[in-house]
């Protein structure tokens, strides 16, 4: 059974209060499955997943039912398909090689999802116009996320020691880092959109836009990435392709129409949609991952310590092209 915040995108939809982009992205579509099969997919309400909202509607006529799980954390999301509760998963790019590092053989990446210029959003009134203006300062991360590995890796690429600045590790979810920046505990924060947009457009932070931290050679632009456990390849590879075929599709079709992807993100994450609107500028829907950035990332966060071992060479056994290059191939 489908969750009801996935029902309520796809009433939203047929109601017109989502705009329908033409899904042109695939001349045919595959065929139906023979029986019903059930995906269950994990997922964030995050915006470059916006395209999850039309997959269900494309999957219909496939014979392939999806049913969406909500989690807040990349890492939480990559524990449930570890112990076997999820089919597929959307996790962060070191989500893979931190399984393997556990010692786990039931995880395996498809694909990217989207990539984006990423900032440290600074309290007005506080200068960042360099690296060196770190020094001294009071930052907000989640030590282990996604965009941590990005702002990390970026560092120690530019020569920038980590002690220079006060890490405050803030948990919980993104609302809670522009709560920190709003009241002054800290000076800057390391989140994702649309958290990111946030205190700009109500008028309490900027981006550092001299301070890109999307750009290390390690890790990259890369927002997230899709993963399957082993079982769901083994048992149940057809549905997996068609989902993938579908998400590829809807992901291809809000890149083409700005406004349905806003409307979209909008629907996926529960924000206002003039929010929508301005976060989902900075964000480009499509893979840049490949399996040789993915082995790169796992040495570079073996090096950080992150990681008790160096799983890079592991990369190429668990990552399944083939899932992609079927579902292109309709």
């Amino acid at each position: 059974m489908r969750n009801l915040s996935n029902a309520f995108a796809i009433a939203a939809v047929s109601a017109g209060l989502i705009a329908t982009p033409a899904i042109t992205a695939h001349a045919e579509e595959p065929a139906p499955l023979e029986s019903e099969t059930t995906l269950t997919v994990g997922y964030q309400k995050v915006g470059h997943l916006a395209p999850l909202q039309l997959v269900q509607e494309m999957l219909d006529p496939l014979n392939v039912e999806i049913e969406m799980v909500e989690f807040s954390r990349y890492a939480d999301t990559r524990t449930a398909l570890l112990a076997g509760s999820l089919d597929i998963a959307t996790v962060g790019p070191a989500d893979l090689p931190i399984a393997l590092a556990q010692g786990s053989d039931a995880v395996y990446g498809i694909m990217g999802v989207g990539s984006s210029a990423k900032y440290p959003v600074v309290r007005n009134g506080v200068e960042m116009e360099s690296w060196d203006d770190l020094a001294g300062k009071k930052v907000g991360i989640a030590p282990g996320s996604a965009v941590w590995f990005q702002f990390a890796a970026t560092l120690i690429e530019n020569d920038i020691p980590y002690d220079s600045f006060e890490a405050v590790n803030i948990q919980g979810g993104g609302a809670a880092f522009d709560q920190a920046l709003q009241r002054g505990d800290v000076d800057a924060i390391i989140t994702w959109e649309p958290f990111e947009s946030i205190p700009v457009l109500e008028g309490y932070g900027h981006f550092a836009t001299n301070l890109d931290y999307s750009t290390s050679e390690s890790v990259g632009d890369e927002l997230g990435m899709m993963v399957a456990s082993k079982d769901a390849l083994e048992e149940k590879r057809d549905a997996v392709v068609r989902f993938v075929w579908a998400y590829l599709a809807a992901q291809q079709a809000l890149a083409d129409d700005a406004e349905a992807f806003a409307e979209a993100y909008a629907a996926h994450t529960g924000l206002d949609l003039e929010l929508s609107k301005q976060a989902s500028k900075a964000i480009t829907l499509g893979s840049v991952v490949t399996p040789e950035q993915a082995a790169a990332q796992a040495k570079a966060f073996a090096e950080l310590g992150v990681i008790q071992e160096d799983v890079s060479g592991e990369i190429p056994d668990h990552w399944d092209e083939t899932i992609v290059e079927e579902a292109k191939s309709y």
